[in-house]
């Protein structure tokens, strides 16, 4: 192909959203809201931006379960905070919970990388939900309680619209885990964030890749 035979910027448009079944113009709008930057901060890697607009194109086709599979070290919680970042400039998440298994990652995440949106965050603490916030980081068990408790029924089922459970294979993927109570309490909002060991996660990439291989 010649460089005057390469297509034009809005030919390539075209055909990627072709590609993807995007016709409508308020998922087009909706897709294309820009990742938030800060000079001098990070920009997301080309597999994390991936993995932001896989998700953030489902959610925005109304799909409300999503699994998403990132290996350690490839920065799980800046992609779900860009993901977070996106949909509550679509609108689409006004009020997000983020659950974890362990203190030092709610504090981690809530100070790190979340930390532009520090004016609308709280970490749930004592076991009390101050309904006057946007982002809830929380431990799960923390939500449920130890007899059976359920403090997250405080909260309207519709309260939250996107709920984020952080490494949600560890020890408590159950069909009675903690986390499962909480997500079927809220009627399944949009997402549900995993880490799988990298062993794992190169094998599912190469059956998935072998699988989009056989297809072409």
């Amino acid at each position: 192909m010649k460089m005057d035979e390469f297509p034009a910027p809005d030919e390539l448009w075209g055909r990627y959203c072709a590609a993807k079944d995007i016709a409508d113009e308020a998922l087009v709008r909706a897709i294309t809201v820009p990742y938030h930057y800060e000079p001098g901060g990070n920009s997301p890697r080309y597999y994390q931006r991936v993995a932001v607009n896989r998700t953030v194109e489902r959610v925005a086709k109304g799909e409300d379960r999503i699994l998403l599979v990132m290996a350690t070290g490839t920065g799980k919680t800046y992609t779900a905070f860009q993901i977070v970042h996106r949909l509550r400039e679509m609108g689409r998440a006004r009020k997000v919970l983020y659950l974890a298994d362990r203190n030092i990652l709610v504090d981690q995440t809530k100070d790190g990388d979340f930390k532009p949106l520090q004016k609308v965050t709280t970490k749930v603490e004592h076991r009390r939900l101050d309904p006057a916030y946007e982002v809830y980081f929380a431990l799960y068990q923390q939500l449920v309680g130890e007899d059976g408790e359920e403090i997250f029924r405080a909260f309207d089922r519709s309260f939250f619209d996107l709920i984020i459970v952080d490494e949600c294979h560890r020890g408590s993927a159950d069909e009675d885990s903690a986390w499962r109570k909480i997500l079927e309490y809220c009627g399944y909002p949009h997402e549900e964030e995993v880490i799988l060991p990298p062993d794992e996660l190169i094998r599912n990439y190469r059956e998935e890749r072998a699988r989009l291989d056989a297809e072409i």
